[in-house]
């Protein structure tokens, strides 16, 4: 595994609360460092430096901090706060690591591969989990576990967690018999066309038979209201 990392330069600041937006008009990005009991530290990254690094480096990807000039250490982006709408970045927090500790982190599952049950059944592919928990050393941590979906070749067909093929040096949090993958088979819309045929018939006999019998009775009604008027 490659020991490079990237690297970020941070600034102390002494600006919080509604006043950052000041500092991200500037192209500052406020962040938080923290971890292993020492006090957070309120710091700016620059903005684009920090997009850029998002960009080309993965989820659990070790970052080289350096503040105010001063040694860097290694750290995790352990959550980024982004504006609902336009998607910007507003906030992140950076965890401080220690490279002898291990740490449990969520893993992103990326599949691999085709599934017949797909592409030749008609079914559609679920996921019903997209990660798995893992524990490993700061520096072996993956950025994602990939996986084949060859194997669902019909509906019956299933992934679970204990499918994955998993680096020796991590190990897997997640229970082993969740299912990470499988096709359902596409819906049959049922066309009851005889059916509909001999229920209207049966609506159009019984309202002329309706309309026949409601003369008739009109007839005799009106009778006896003429007989009463009499």
């Amino acid at each position: 595994m490659s020991t490079a990392r990237a690297s970020l330069v941070a600034e102390h600041r002494d600006v919080t609360g509604k006043k950052v937006a000041k500092l991200r008009e500037a192209g500052r990005l406020p962040a938080v460092v923290y971890g292993h009991g020492e006090e957070s530290t309120n710091v700016t990254v620059d903005a684009h430096d920090f997009e850029q690094l998002r960009r080309h480096s993965g989820a659990n990807a070790l970052v080289d901090l350096s503040i105010d000039g001063k040694k860097a250490r290694p750290v995790l982006v352990h959550s980024v706060q982004v504006h609902p709408v336009n998607r910007r970045t507003l906030h992140v927090d950076l965890f401080l690591v220690r490279m002898t500790e291990e740490l449990t982190v969520d893993v992103r599952l990326v599949t691999t591969g085709d599934a017949l049950a797909v592409s030749q059944h008609g079914g559609t592919l679920l996921h019903p989990i997209e990660s798995v928990r893992v524990k490993a050393l700061p520096d072996h941590l993956p950025q994602s576990i990939e996986y084949s979906i060859e194997s669902l070749v019909d509906f019956d067909a299933t992934i679970h967690v204990r499918d994955l093929v998993i680096p020796d040096d991590v190990t897997l949090l997640t229970d082993g018999d969740e299912i990470i993958a499988k096709v359902q088979a596409p819906r049959v819309e049922e066309e009851p066309v005889v059916a509909a045929e001999g229920a209207e018939g049966e609506a159009e006999g019984e309202a002329a038979e309706g309309e026949a019998g409601a003369t008739e009775g009109g007839g005799a009604e009106t009778a006896g209201d003429s007989s009463d008027e009499a």
